[in-house]
């Protein structure tokens, strides 16, 4: 049950950011140059993302792997569909702690953003 509800909240994340653009969000771009920013505020301890960037780790290096759970050589559409799976849900988990972080970043006054 866990599970389906952050691969909800992931989906929904997904689809907020990319429909942002056209009602006052914050833009992709502004998220994505927030990456580096929160993974050196996870390193130094200011920011609680640690387990969700292992996590969104974890997805990526499955995803370039040349190792699957399911290798395309043998079941080609279900060794597509879990990385698909895979990205989707790396896509809504960066959008989403992205956003976050952001929110983070600007309710935190002892943070300097640059």
């Amino acid at each position: 049950m866990a599970k389906t509800l952050k691969r909800a909240a992931a989906f929904t994340a997904l689809a907020r950011a990319l429909t942002a653009g056209a009602r006052g969000g914050r833009p992709l771009g502004e998220r994505l140059a927030a990456l580096p920013r929160m993974i050196r505020a996870t390193t130094r301890g200011d920011y609680d993302g640690g387990m969700r960037l292992a996590m969104m780790a974890a997805a990526t290096l499955y995803v370039v792997s040349p190792i699957d759970a399911v290798p395309e050589a043998f079941v080609f559409l279900f060794g597509l569909i879990d990385d698909a799976v895979a990205v989707t849900w790396l896509a809504g988990a960066v959008l989403a702690e992205t956003d976050r972080f952001l929110e983070w970043e600007r309710t935190n006054p002892r943070v300097v953003v640059k």
